[in-house]
């Protein structure tokens, strides 16, 4: 591979994190800067920025693109947030290395109020995730709720003009672009369980391009990816909706991985959960067995397919 070619979103997240994968590829490889060549491409997710993601389609509409040039060839790498993988990626890809989580939690940001439990009676909250919105809900039922699409500066940018009291965003993708400043108060798992795969940088390659698969084999960071395959195997076994408020968060000590999955309804009214521990191993089996258990408790409340 004379040049290697990365795609990537353009947004200023998503090519700090393509640099990051291009400076540990170069020092694991004793590459050159021009060896790798970075390659933006936008996604019909970037083009939509007047709806909310569930109403176009979801996640895959930040991927699409970039894995339709990963299959024809265009690029050799693929470099994404993982959270807005779908559960299911296309036929002849695949992901052979993440980078080590970030933190993955959420940040609360407000310009007026210094902790979540001060938003007054009635305060509008901004936000383009479900998940985040029936968390929030949940704890505070009296909340009203306004879209906020867009990259991390616009959701800033939006907050200081007024359009909503508060909004919440995940610390990783602040503290990867500089921004962590604009944190009011970082929010405690129990309350707002991370997203599935939250923090987490993925490398995505042509099943067929073997070349591709062993150069990012070198910077794999297997504890995070035993997390992602059990978070990611638990979104995949709830085949929730893009409407379905879905978390799930993996830890690991050891060589014990304990893991805590959440569905809810959108209005935050109802939240069904599974925790369960066990061997580095049997992260898939995990996160299989938290699904079933989140669906059977869920039932016809949920909006699964």
């Amino acid at each position: 591979m004379n040049k290697i070619r990365l795609g990537t979103r353009g947004s200023p997240l998503a090519l700090a994190q393509a640099r990051e994968v291009k400076q540990r590829l170069e020092a694991a490889h004793g590459l050159l800067p021009d060896q790798i060549e970075i390659t933006t491409i936008t996604t019909t997710g970037d083009r939509i920025k007047d709806k909310p993601l569930a109403e176009i389609g979801g996640k895959g509409l930040f991927t699409k693109e970039i894995e339709e040039a990963l299959l024809s060839g265009a690029i050799d790498l693929a470099v994404h947030s993982m959270k807005d993988m779908p559960a299911k990626i296309p036929l002849g890809l695949t992901f052979p290395a993440v980078l080590p989580r970030e933190d993955a939690r959420d940040a609360f940001i407000s310009v007026r109020y210094a902790k979540f439990s001060e938003l007054p009676q009635g305060a509008i909250l901004g936000s383009s995730s479900v998940r985040r919105t029936a968390q929030a809900l949940r704890l505070r039922p009296d909340l009203k709720t306004v879209s906020f699409r867009g990259n991390v500066e616009t959701r800033l940018r939006k907050l200081g003009e007024g359009v909503a009291d508060a909004t919440f965003l995940a610390c990783a993708g602040l503290n990867r672009l500089g921004l962590s400043a604009h944190v009011t108060e970082i929010m405690n798992e129990d309350d707002m369980l991370p997203a599935v795969a939250q923090g987490i940088i993925v490398i995505e390659t042509a099943v067929t391009n073997q070349a591709a698969r062993d150069l990012v084999l070198a910077i794999n960071d297997p504890t995070t990816m035993a997390a992602a395959i059990c978070e990611r195997t638990f979104l995949a076994g709830l085949d929730g909706s893009c409407q379905t408020p879905i978390a799930g968060y993996a830890t690991i000590s050891g060589g014990t991985i304990s893991f805590r999955g959440q569905a809810l309804t959108l209005d935050g009214k109802h939240v069904f959960e599974h925790a369960i521990s066990g061997a580095l191993s049997d992260a898939a089996a995990m996160g299989r067995e938290a699904a079933a258990q989140v669906k059977q408790r869920g039932g016809n409340k949920l909006l699964l397919s």
